[in-house]
């Protein structure tokens, strides 16, 4: 264990500027430490990081507390002043931690669990490096929103997911993507990205902010028949989405950002709700050729930033609402077969 304040003095990343077939790991994204940083200062009682991986290179000696059985394997490493600690995995971890430790230096008393190997050259430390992030699986974006007990946005969707009579016992909680056979209609994943969008900028308390998505989502439901059908038993999820695209994640996104400009002008239903009337005469089916090119590509549903904006576009013209400035190019672009 390491205490933080030693972590930005002993241990040492290929910061220069060198190619990459002579370093021992990537180049630093800093664009990553802002995020790490505020992480570790919004939380400084309960962060939580794996171990930093670390190799030594010097002459390392091990001096056992015992002379036999198992006493023999534990004791102190020596390890010489002059000797060089380079990461091998944990770079951007070891980063955020001295920027953190510039805002915080109480943090400095903290400490990091961290895995020693002697350094047998530049091979050996790429070799490590492979071998660390071979079998690395980043977690669904599902799952991240359904363990993510922080953010409260991520207790909104999850609540939503569980109680409301839309989405309840057809979301799917784990995984970001649908298999065709899937009984669910949506993933918690697209439902996080819709609720985000629809209450991006708003200045709400948590039960204001769960009151009006449920409303609104609601009332989206009341307009879209096939996903009553879906509850109904009327038609199947795996039916629905094969034929419509108002249950994948670009329509959900779109909805939400429409959804927005709209409780920006008033929170309250009996304002907003009539205005989305016009939703009712939209074709969600695929075979409407007014979605290719918008969010359908090459017969494949795609939730691409351009696809998005271009879908955004469809309906805000439908529901008699203005394109933002970035809206109205992308529209340019599109009519002009450019998208």
């Amino acid at each position: 264990m390491c205490p933080l304040r030693l972590i930005p003095r002993i241990f040492l990343f290929d910061e220069g500027e060198i190619a990459p077939e002579v370093r021992a790991q990537r180049v630093l994204n800093k664009g990553r430490l802002p995020a790490l940083t505020r992480y570790i200062l919004d939380n400084p009682d309960d962060y939580v990081f794996s171990a930093l991986t670390a190799s030594v290179d010097g002459d390392v000696t091990f001096e056992s507390i015992g002379g036999e059985g198992v006493a023999t394997r534990a004791g102190q490493i020596r390890v010489p002043m002059a000797a060089r600690f380079l990461i091998n995995d944990g770079q951007h971890r070891r980063a955020a931690i001295e920027l953190a430790l510039k805002d915080n230096p109480d943090l400095g008393d903290e400490t990091i669990a961290v895995v020693f190997f002697h350094d047998a050259g530049l091979a050996r430390s790429q070799q490590m490096f492979a071998d660390l992030n071979r079998h690395a699986v980043r977690p669904s974006r599902s799952i991240g929103v359904l363990y993510d007990q922080r953010d409260d946005l991520a207790a909104l969707t999850r609540l939503l997911a569980l109680k409301s009579p839309v989405f309840k016992h057809h979301v799917e909680m784990a995984s970001s993507t649908l298999s065709a056979r899937s009984s669910k209609l949506f993933t918690l994943s697209a439902l996080h990205s819709a609720n985000q969008s629809l209450l991006h900028g708003l200045k709400l308390e948590k039960k204001a902010a769960q009151d009006v998505a449920q409303a609104f989502w609601e009332r989206i439901d009341m307009l879209l028949a096939e996903w009553q059908m879906v509850r109904k038993r009327a038609m199947t999820a795996p039916e629905v989405r094969r034929e419509y695209i108002h249950s994948h994640g670009i329509a959900l996104h779109a909805l939400g950002r429409v959804g927005n400009t709209l409780l920006r002008d008033s929170v309250d239903p009996r304002a907003w709700g009539p205005r989305l009337e016009g939703l009712s005469a939209v074709d969600w089916s695929r075979s409407n050729p007014a979605w290719e090119g918008r969010a359908i590509i090459g017969g494949r549903v795609s939730k691409s930033h351009t696809q998005v904006t271009l879908t955004v576009n469809y309906l805000r013209r439908a529901l008699g609402l203005p394109l933002s400035p970035e809206e109205q190019r992308a529209e340019d672009a599109y009519q002009r077969g450019e998208a």
